[in-house]
């Protein structure tokens, strides 16, 4: 699957270092090799984009480099990829010696994998289930600030999903834990990639069912009832959250006028 790149080659660049993203002028490089000076390197193809391909360059970092959320607002499909790239080359670097014998490995020529040649280990990329849910009461919808967003959004109730459990009893369980409340009417609406640093978010709407809301402190900085025209700074769009949210407001607004 590796190849060196020659200056010719064409099409969109995903460099990545560190769960870092190189974006020169603040976007994902899009043109000939030798634009980029990418000429020499070795490269996989992870997709396409527009009928051209998408390639995985792996190296040191350069200057200009950021994170995956900064091409957010690109088109779904290219940020999914942008995202698989990122995901990729942490998987190899974090793969380079078989964890069973400490060997070193080398990547799979058919499949996203690492091989151990010694004792013949074949490692996969490790992806993490998450929940994510927007919860109704009446015209309301129940909104957050969580602790790692120190940036005043709010948006809804999310969390890991963890060993022996479904993703339905992941709902309940972080939904309790993180706001004291329970839920009923569970939805399922839709799925996302989520490449902070390796996780799918699995996203649901509920309905409020009992409790009082009581925030875990050592998850949420606070929370609250938002009417659906009164709702406090949100999640870019593009985000499984965003959209959430407004299937929520949608659902007031048929409802309350």
């Amino acid at each position: 699957m590796e190849q060196t790149i020659n200056k010719r080659d064409c099409g969109w660049w995903i460099v990545s270092h560190e769960q870092k993203l190189w974006l020169p002028n603040g976007d994902l490089p899009n043109g000939y090799a030798e634009k980029f000076s990418l000429e020499g390197k070795t490269a996989i193809k992870i997709g396409e984009w527009e009928g051209e391909p998408v390639w995985l360059v792996r190296e040191a970092r350069r200057q200009e480099m950021g994170s995956v959320r900064q091409v957010i607002d690109r088109d779904p499909g290219l940020f999914q990829l942008a995202g698989r790239g990122v995901q990729l080359a942490e998987f190899y670097r974090s793969h380079k010696y078989c964890g069973y014998c400490g060997h070193e490995m080398h990547p799979g020529k058919t499949e996203w994998a690492m091989l151990c040649g010694h004792c013949n280990e074949r490692y996969y990329p490790q992806i993490a289930p998450c929940i994510i849910v927007a919860i109704r009461h009446q015209d309301k919808i129940l909104l957050a600030q969580h602790n790692r967003h120190r940036n005043g959004i709010y948006t809804v109730l999310a969390g890991f999903v963890e060993v022996g459990e479904t993703l339905e009893q992941a709902v309940a369980r972080e939904v309790m834990e993180e706001s004291s409340i329970r839920v009923k009417n569970l939805r399922y609406v839709t799925s996302q990639p989520w490449p902070f640093p390796q996780s799918l978010m699995t996203a649901y709407m509920a309905e409020y069912d009992s409790g009082e809301l009581k925030i875990d402190p050592k998850e949420l900085l606070d929370a609250g009832w938002y009417r659906y025209d009164q709702l406090p700074l949100l999640p870019p769009p593009g985000t499984v959250a965003r959209r959430l949210i407004e299937d929520t407001v949608a659902l007031c607004r048929a409802e309350y006028e």
